[in-house]
């Protein structure tokens, strides 16, 4: 009960159900993306991403850890490995469709995947890598 008196207690009590009903759209968008990579991608001929390179599921098991901090390094496990394994899926989908970088400018800051994508605005290149 003592915990609850601090601000970071508290403060953790408010936000506490704003963060663990991310969970739902998470696993939602989770079933849909694998429903789309396991479908589409082989139709594309793109390689399968393999989930288990983006996902780890491990700090649970550490002994030193209370109860709820366990259950919290399960969600954040998940949900950060989750958007890994998206970003990727969606790298692989943007190189296969459209591999053609954003025009760089202002505090935009280009993904690593586009790297060699096509340089913007040079339709020699795009021919070069697309057509």
């Amino acid at each position: 009960m003592e915990y609850l008196k601090s601000k970071r207690g508290i403060k953790r009590l408010v936000t506490f159900p704003i963060i663990w009903t991310l969970i739902v759209p998470l696993v939602m968008t989770d079933i849909w993306v694998e429903i789309y990579h396991r479908i589409c991608f082989p139709l594309y001929g793109v390689p399968y991403v393999k989930r288990s390179n983006y996902i780890k599921v491990d700090r649970h098991k550490l002994k030193y850890l209370n109860i709820l901090q366990k259950i919290y390094c399960i969600y954040c496990g998940y949900a950060n490995g989750f958007a890994h394994y998206l970003v990727k899926i969606g790298g692989e989908t943007e190189k296969y469709w459209c591999g053609i970088q954003h025009q760089m400018g202002g505090n935009f800051i280009p993904q690593p995947h586009q790297k060699d994508f096509a340089k913007y605005g040079d339709e020699e290149d795009f021919v070069k890598k697309y057509k």
